[in-house]
């Protein structure tokens, strides 16, 4: 089993900044991919970023392009979701999750997943 602790979220205004952790613990060679995921009020989750941790090869929703950055930490088992000049409308439920193989952006491919943090960005 591999555990997945999120941390970093708050309340910002829009232009601001936040950077979310994403702690993993437990049988971690069983996965290969990580990835955060957001779900907004009324709306479906939708995957923001992912990251092949063997490799380090990154991949992110357009929408997240150029303001989102995804990064890891081997030696801590932490992935991060450094975002930058946030808007209203990527406020939600942050979550992460890890895999082994599959899409970074199908959430199917993921057996494992975080309890969330919240993101709220205020106009």
């Amino acid at each position: 089993q591999v555990q997945l602790v999120e941390s970093g979220g708050g309340s910002v205004q829009a232009g601001g900044s936040l950077r979310l952790s994403c702690a993993a613990s437990g049988s971690t060679y069983l996965t290969n991919c990580m990835a955060w995921f957001r779900q907004a009020p009324g709306k479906e989750r939708e995957g923001d970023a992912g990251i092949y941790t063997g490799g380090g090869s990154t991949y992110y929703a357009d929408y997240v392009k150029c303001r989102f950055t995804i990064s890891q930490d081997n030696a801590k088992n932490t992935v991060y979701l450094q975002m930058n000049s946030l808007k209203p409308e990527d406020t939600g439920m942050y979550y992460c999750a890890a895999a082994y193989g599959g899409s970074w952006s199908d959430q199917s491919s993921f057996g494992y997943w975080g309890q969330g943090t919240q993101v709220t960005v205020s106009s």
